[in-house]
């Protein structure tokens, strides 16, 4: 599928379209073969234009249906940098600055020292360095429950810190939700109205939807499975909706694209501009620094070669190097659904794929495969490499 070609880049693009999409879609059909994954959908965009969005495989096992451009999937985590997006366009109208303390904005906010509600700020909110253990909290909302957000954000005060404020790096998912509540209270428009009428809307992002409702009510809609029964299963959908900003998004790859070439553009598409370039640039920047972890003396070639020399957190992104540039990006998985997005600023390079199984060296193999052909590296079998990586795994959780 092409979009936004003026005549004369049709035409001299038309002769590369075939073979790129052969390449995709050779290594997709082997990574969906090698990890049984039903169905993968990718977009790739290029300076400013949609090289490709297109579905492979079946949105669910043992159906024809087949997944689309146009396929929903979960995006989970990768909605994260939606909620901070949201909360750059605030910052460039005034109505709030990234370090302002939170109870500036949420008087009723509270964690479990009282130093640490004292002090925490915005930026605190967005960058895993609270002092939460790992997943904290996660289970007032999955598997799912009825406990209002509102609640959610009560009981923080009585989860007990894993460590000292600002000293470790944990992920965590709870304080997106009170990021989420924050724009509420600032813009006078819920998490989920503003999402949708600031940044859907402008960016004709016509199919992605900030709750679970599309996904029990639509007609293309990619469903979810694993393997942790022992073998292929449809799972039912799950509602996540009370942490919405965290990981609540559905969405297809037609509409990804555009948010892609949106964040390519520093917040500016075509004569469209959602948040100032310098805020960009605050979210791809460094904040809280994480581990780089060395592979395994007899891991595959390959991983030793691509070794990134930094690994960072920002403002809704995580941030490292590939090959010696900048990657910008997010994973995202909820039950049934892998998502990932990669970008590389310096190539005005983006790339996301949404799986329906919960198998990771699926996206990895793809995203890898398309970065390599863009940066023009030798070739690399990372379908093997990461098949192989997965069955060490899985071999050696074996008791």
């Amino acid at each position: 599928m092409l979009n936004r070609f003026r005549l004369p880049a049709v035409i001299l693009f038309a002769a590369a379209l075939c073979p790129a999409q052969d390449y995709v879609e050779q290594v997709v059909e082997r990574a969906r073969k090698e990890f049984d994954v039903p169905g993968i959908a990718v977009a790739i965009v290029k300076d400013g234009d949609v090289v490709l969005t297109k579905g492979f495989g079946m949105r669910k096992i043992g159906e024809p249906a087949p997944v689309t451009a146009q396929s929903l999937f979960r995006i989970a985590s990768n909605t994260k940098a939606f909620t901070t997006a949201a909360l750059a366009m605030l910052v460039d109208e005034r109505k709030l600055r990234w370090d302002d303390p939170v109870v500036q904005h949420l008087p009723g906010f509270q964690m479990y020292d009282p130093y640490v509600t004292h002090e925490m700020t915005i930026r605190d909110l967005l960058t895993h360095r609270s002092g939460l253990g790992l997943g904290a909290g996660d289970l007032m909302f999955f598997p799912p429950s009825d406990i209002s957000r509102e609640e959610i954000i009560r009981r923080l005060r009585f989860i007990k810190p894993a460590t000292s404020f600002r000293s470790a790096y944990a992920y965590d998912n709870l304080l997106y939700l009170v990021a989420g509540q924050l724009v509420a209270a600032v813009s006078g428009k819920s998490w989920d109205d503003f999402v949708k009428d600031r940044i859907f809307t402008p960016l004709g992002m016509s199919n992605t939807f900030v709750n679970t409702a599309a996904l029990k009510s639509g007609k293309d809609v990619a469903i979810p499975h694993n393997t942790l029964s022992g073998k292929l299963e449809a799972l039912p959908q799950e509602d996540v909706d009370n942490n919405a900003p965290a990981g609540a998004i559905v969405s297809c790859v037609a509409d990804l694209a555009k948010w892609m070439t949106l964040q390519l553009g520093n917040g500016t598409v075509g004569k469209t501009r959602l948040f100032t370039a310098a805020h960009s640039r605050e979210m791809w920047s460094g904040q809280t620094i994480l581990p780089i972890s060395e592979p395994p003396k007899d891991a595959p070639a390959a991983f030793a070669t691509t070794q990134p020399s930094f690994h960072q957190y920002g403002l809704g992104w995580d941030l490292s190097d590939y090959r010696g540039k900048k990657l910008v990006g997010h994973g995202g998985m909820l039950s049934g659904y892998v998502s990932r997005t990669a970008l590389i600023p310096e190539l005005k390079l983006g790339i996301v794929v949404l799986t329906n199984q919960e198998a990771t060296g699926a996206h990895n193999a793809i995203v890898n495969t398309v970065l390599d052909h863009y940066i023009g590296a030798p070739d690399t079998d990372w379908v093997t490499a990461y098949g192989e990586r997965t069955k060490k795994a899985m071999a050696e959780s074996v008791v």
